[in-house]
């Protein structure tokens, strides 16, 4: 055994030297294209501040209303949905719109909870799926699509506006009147979704905060000023109610694609194609509050992994399936930013097992030593990024973190990742449909939407003067 053991350590350190090559080419590749998004974002913020002036909130108050439809499928969450209804339906300062709330007929409670708060709230509608379910939140928004319609025709009123939302959201009291005032000149306007703030231990939880924060603030601006198409959030999204006539009309009366498990991301990319102008709105502060919409995200391993593995089934093997690499050398390069995570979460989380061991075990080759400096380097910008872009809106006593759930976001994204391939592989050989892989959903108690009020700092109300414009 001592033997077997011998020649094992010497077959993985006389491999050492080309697998920590490949890796690092990998880390280089993946890091300049990193670099040049940090740098478009930057060039895009300079020239922002220097050519758009503020926007002012008497001006977005003083703008006419348009009728809004707020649409939230549903899939056992009777224990959320009364919560979510009543507090934003107090704190919306936005007098004209209506939620419609689908759900399935095979889920009784949820039914149940929604007439109550039909027979409540005159403004809350329900929308029942004419088959069981669950299907995929893309159909059960296409019912709720069809709901309207038929509410429409009722009550003779029309909606010039759709968002979306789940049944965890907290929408921000100022969300629609930014929705309004943007949607006269884009069809897509979306607003920043961010996790409701946790402490610095809930690691899982933190890895959303990370994450949707360098997302939200720098790499879908770079995206939006280097003009790739912009993914839906899924919440928080306002379409121009011609938008959706554009899609229902190009897709079979298909609203919402529902094949799709990430439908929002589809949509993003569908009305680019149909060539509708997107809006993505930066977090931005209205007198003190941070205008976006908030929510608790997965706080436990089991919950990550289940809701980032159909994040990869949609985004990257959906969307590659669909569309391939279509388009100009610009949407390729969008593609391959997208899609890239399928080998580079794996290759993170083994470039850090294969350096630690080179490290601790003092088996580092002498070529290795030379590039592990700039390794290091890169790494510690990246992480200097986004410790950046969550001490904006979380403080910078909770991004001090940030080092540690990088670590964990690698582990948790390269388990989603296999699982992801294993699942929709399986489902192709055998013929089965994707279904929705639904995350349970917690509403935030009374005492985590207090600890929202303090105000954080100032960010700005920049928004690209080129937004959503097709090259």
């Amino acid at each position: 055994m001592e033997q077997w053991f011998s020649n094992w350590a010497e077959c993985l350190d006389s491999s050492l030297g080309p697998c920590l090559a490949a890796l690092a080419v990998w880390v280089f590749v993946s890091g300049f294209d990193d670099l040049f998004v940090a740098v478009a974002f930057a060039y895009s913020r300079l020239c922002a501040r220097r050519s758009r002036p503020p926007v002012s909130p008497r001006r977005l108050r003083a703008w006419p209303e348009k009728r809004i439809a707020v649409f939230v499928p549903l899939w056992r969450e009777d224990e959320v949905i009364r919560r979510m209804v009543e507090h934003n339906r107090s704190a919306i300062r936005y007098g004209c719109f209506d939620f419609f709330l689908g759900a399935y007929p095979n889920d009784a409670p949820t039914l149940a909870a929604i007439r109550r708060l039909e027979f409540r709230f005159p403004n809350v509608h329900l929308a029942q799926c004419p088959h069981d379910g669950p299907t995929s939140k893309a159909d059960c928004l296409n019912w709720i699509y069809q709901r309207m319609l038929l509410h429409e025709e009722a009550a003779g009123v029309h909606y010039d506006l759709v968002v979306t939302h789940d049944a965890e959201d907290v929408i921000h009291p100022e969300s629609f009147r930014l929705i309004n005032y943007f949607s006269d000149r884009y069809d897509m306007v979306q607003v920043p979704v961010l996790p409701m703030p946790t402490p610095w231990w809930d690691l899982i939880h933190g890895v959303y905060c990370d994450e949707f924060a360098e997302y939200q603030t720098k790499d879908i601006p770079a995206r939006q000023a280097l003009g790739g198409f912009l993914p839906s959030n899924g919440v928080g999204t306002g379409y121009k109610r011609e938008a959706l006539e554009q899609l229902a009309c190009s897709s079979s009366n298909r609203v919402f694609e529902p094949a799709c498990l990430t439908e929002d991301y589809e949509n993003g990319y569908r009305l680019y194609r149909l060539g509708c102008r997107q809006l993505f709105l930066p977090p931005m502060f209205f007198e003190g509050t941070l205008a976006a919409t908030r929510e608790y995200f997965p706080r436990d391993l089991r919950a990550a992994v289940r809701q980032r593995t159909r994040w990869v089934m949609g985004i990257i093997l959906q969307g590659w399936e669909r569309h391939g690499w279509a388009g100009s050398w610009r949407q390729r390069y969008w593609w391959w930013r997208d899609r890239k995570g399928l080998l580079g979460n794996p290759f993170s989380t083994l470039t850090n097992i294969v350096w630690l061991y080179a490290f601790v075990s003092g088996a580092l080759p002498p070529s290795a030593r030379v590039l592990y400096p700039g390794l290091l380097l890169l790494q510690s910008v990246f992480l200097a990024f986004r410790a950046c872009a969550c001490a904006r809106i979380y403080g910078w006593r909770f991004a001090l973190g940030v080092p540690l759930r990088t670590v964990v976001a690698n582990g948790i994204n390269t388990v989603s990742v296999f699982r992801a391939v294993a699942r929709y592989l399986a489902a192709r050989l055998r013929g089965e449909p994707l279904v929705w892989l639904k995350t349970d959903h917690a509403y935030p108690s009374r005492a985590a939407l207090t600890a929202l009020q303090p105000p954080l700092p100032e960010l700005g109300w920049d928004v690209p003067a080129a937004a959503g414009r097709r090259a």
